[in-house]
């Protein structure tokens, strides 16, 4: 019998210590790099993350806490990257461990400034990673409510399907429901574009308009996507 796969995260940010507290629901041990040795230490004699969520109480024997990523990597199997895209190419340019034969999973949405491209495609273009080891992990689902213990939902994309439905396997939980996708591509566009059809819909309702125009804008903002994904 394989052994099973080892699970680890690179970010020290909310959603990152969401996803990490999804995992341990699972786990017995998963892999977090986070920058900070403050926080690292915090969390291994507090039991929380001092700079977020930190009411999600984590058993520290599930963790194998480090800020060395080459380690982190080196050590596991798949990969979550839940870090803002605007810095993830300063975090990989650390990075001297092969990505060959990971799994690499992106919950970051946006792009990646360097390339201008989706971080999914850009895992593609900058580390030779094949789409059958690329996988996206999108809500819609807030940090804080994972830490409550809200019912929420996730969608796992990733061309090969049986590594799509380990990931949700791996994060469902009583509270964390989630289904799965073979379409990086519309995954990743469409949770970067529905926060552009948020911002307009704020500017909206700032500006007095009613549940018609939502509506229309809605509706609009739907047809748009699907076109824009095609």
């Amino acid at each position: 019998m394989e052994d099973e796969p080892k699970f680890a995260v690179v970010g020290g940010g909310s959603w990152a210590t969401a996803i990490v507290k999804m995992l341990c629901e699972n786990l017995e041990q998963v892999g977090w790099y986070m920058r900070s040795v403050y926080a690292i230490e915090h969390i291994k004699k507090q039991e929380h993350n001092p700079n977020y969520l930190s009411s999600v109480e984590f058993n520290v024997n599930q963790l194998r806490l480090s800020n060395d990523i080459n380690e982190i990597v080196r050590e596991a199997d798949y990969i979550i990257f839940a870090i803002p895209s605007a810095f993830l190419k300063r975090e990989l340019d650390n990075l001297t461990e092969s990505l060959e034969h990971k799994v690499v999973f992106s919950a970051i949405k946006g792009i990646v400034p360097e390339t201008s491209l989706i971080v999914g495609e850009h895992f593609h273009q900058t580390y030779n990673i094949p789409f059958s080891n690329i996988g996206v992990i999108t809500g819609p689902c807030h940090a804080e409510e994972v830490a409550l213990e809200r019912l929420s939902y996730l969608t796992i994309a990733c061309a090969d399907e049986e590594k799509a439905k380990l990931m949700a396997k791996t994060l469902s939980s009583h509270y964390i429901n989630a289904k799965t996708s073979d379409d990086i591509f519309g995954t990743e566009y469409a949770a970067m574009l529905k926060n552009i059809y948020a911002i307009a819909a704020g500017i909206a309702h700032g500006l007095g308009y009613g549940d018609n125009f939502q509506r229309v804008l809605l509706s609009n903002a739907i047809r748009e996507m699907k076109k824009f994904i095609k």
